[in-house]
């Protein structure tokens, strides 16, 4: 006997599900709805407390109490020396005897209004090998400044040795040529 097997009979044990199904973006929103619902009542029950600091940090001085700056520097050692190019030799055939006698090589390392802080420039010069000294220089009517200089040289080999031992000691200093002083 031939079967039909386009109609097919159902098992009874298999239950169909098309019962009453919820999306699980409703879930999502009933979740947060209750969580922050029982937040806003523990923050109702628990309020948060506020610290004040004790005191206030005093105020600074106004703009118009404190001094202003000077510098005077530039203006200054323009009108006095002449800064030496890096690439300018001292060799004896470049320049006359006479220039060559009348002139000298400096290191000025720092110029101070007070003469403590050149003294403590000139300390720290000293304990890294460095033959350094102050010059008191009288820049206006009564105004006297303390250079910390390092020299003189008599060879460009000794002066590049000692430049080179003040970079390397993290002090900036400016060659300077001026007239013998001796």
């Amino acid at each position: 006997m031939s079967r039909d097997y386009a109609k097919k009979s159902r098992s009874p044990n298999r239950k169909s599900s098309t019962g009453n199904h919820t999306p699980g973006w409703v879930w999502f929103i009933v979740g947060g709805i209750l969580g922050a619902f029982a937040a806003s009542l523990y923050f109702i029950k628990h309020p948060v407390e506020v610290v004040k600091p004790a005191k206030e940090a005093p105020k600074p001085k106004a703009q118009s109490d404190i001094p202003k700056p000077r510098f005077d520097f530039y203006k200054l050692l323009q009108e006095s020396e002449t800064i030496v190019p890096a690439s300018e030799t001292n060799s004896p055939e470049d320049k006359p005897a006479a220039e060559k006698d009348t002139t000298e090589y400096i290191l000025q390392v720092g110029s101070f209004p007070g003469a403590e802080d050149a003294d403590k420039l000139r300390a720290q010069l000293i304990l890294i090998n460095l033959d350094a000294r102050i010059e008191k220089v009288e820049i206006r009517k009564g105004e006297i400044w303390h250079r910390v200089v390092v020299g003189p040289f008599a060879s460009q080999a000794a002066l590049t040795k000692a430049r080179t031992t003040l970079v390397n000691n993290q002090y900036n200093a400016l060659v300077l040529k001026r007239a013998k002083t001796r």
